[in-house]
């Protein structure tokens, strides 16, 4: 049977649409008979923690739930078809099944990339997977090993060019953050095939760069890396991700602005937010970029959902993407805690809950 890839391969090149991300329009517009409410509700049942949706090269929501199962989800209709339930997987406390990305050139390597969490003692791994028929095969564990505990496993993957970039958090284990040595409460980079490239910081490591707590969004929007991380009773970060920088945890939470934080962030080379919560924490998860004419006062801006405090943020940026130059938020407390949001190649926005059922919504233009 012939895969079903073959079935839409002019859509694959909007593949890195919401595989975060991209900004163009299908050749032939929007379908006319595409759901014209501003929000809607897509999915409400049926589906449980859902942590992952990014948009793939069919036009369809790819998503990942906790418990281990990999879906494809019909934007329009809602319906879900499930691809794999992955037989070994562990979801204990925060972890289970995370992060997933898609191969740039999936019409030629129609590769799907996972991270999960498995075994006893608690580990965590990023593994390959072949798209064919309708389902997941060929597994190839590309990392492995990864300290996991039952909060703080991270677990966001994206690629940018032939490069992939991985979040670990600390595992419940903080001062794990500061040791390059060690995987946890990194930013890792690994070329697609799993290997170590040669322009890493360290050399035969998978470490880009260290100091994180808790990171679970990642975007790379006009060549600069965010991620957006958990802070512990204070200072939810959004970053900019340098190569071989610092980014304090566990000795500075947010902007170096203590005497004690000051001297580390000096010593350190430590790397300061473009974006803080202050003096609270709101659970930052998901993040996106957002560059359309369709929802015209959130063009430049990245869009961060969080768990607490179940809102939608809009951050806007500076003209060089640097700095965050005003923030918004939206849907407060309206659908539950948001564990993700993507963008499709037309500007609707998707965000989905981490609940069980969870929902997927669809945002045309805010409320």
């Amino acid at each position: 049977m012939k895969t079903a890839l073959l079935l839409f391969l002019p859509a694959l090149l909007c593949l890195a649409a919401c595989n975060k991300k991209s900004n163009g329009k299908p050749p032939g517009g929007e379908d006319p008979d595409w759901p014209k409410d501003s929000v809607r509700i897509v999915v409400d049942k049926g589906i449980s923690r859902p942590w992952e949706i990014l948009w793939g090269p069919d036009d369809f929501i790819w998503m990942t739930e906790r418990g281990g199962r990999i879906s494809r989800v019909n934007p329009k209709t809602g319906e879900v078809l499930p691809l794999l339930t992955l037989p070994d997987i562990v979801a204990t406390g925060e972890g289970g099944l995370l992060g997933m990305t898609l191969h740039p050139s999936f019409a030629q390597q129609p590769f799907v990339y996972i991270v999960y969490n498995y075994g006893s003692p608690y580990r965590e791994k990023v593994v390959r997977y072949r798209y064919e028929n309708n389902t997941l095969a060929s597994p190839q564990v590309l990392l492995d090993n990864i300290a996991a505990a039952g909060i703080h496993n991270g677990s966001r993957l994206l690629i940018s060019g032939d490069k992939l970039f991985i979040t670990t958090g600390d595992a419940s284990a903080a001062n794990s953050a500061q040791q390059t040595n060690l995987l946890n409460g990194k930013v890792l980079r690994l070329n697609l095939d799993g290997s170590v490239p040669a322009d890493n910081p360290f050399a035969g490591n998978p470490v880009w760069s260290f100091g994180h707590r808790n990171p679970q969004g990642l975007v790379m929007a006009n060549g600069i890396l965010y991620t957006a991380e958990h802070g512990a009773g204070i200072e939810d970060e959004v970053n900019i991700i340098e190569k071989q920088r610092n980014y304090g945890w566990p000795n500075v939470e947010g902007p170096c602005n203590t005497s004690g934080e000051n001297t580390f962030c000096a010593a350190n080379n430590v790397r300061e937010p473009i974006w803080s919560t202050g003096n609270g924490t709101y659970a930052l998860s998901g993040l996106d970029y957002y560059n359309h004419d369709r929802i015209p006062q959130w063009k430049h801006s990245l869009l961060q959902v969080s768990l607490k405090n179940a809102t939608l943020y809009q951050l806007k940026l500076s003209a060089d993407g640097r700095s965050v130059a005003s923030s918004k938020a939206y849907f407060g407390g309206k659908f539950g805690r948001l564990r993700d949001v993507c963008v499709s190649p037309v500007g609707r926005v998707y965000i989905c809950t981490d609940e069980s059922p969870g929902k997927i919504i669809e945002v045309s233009k805010p409320e």
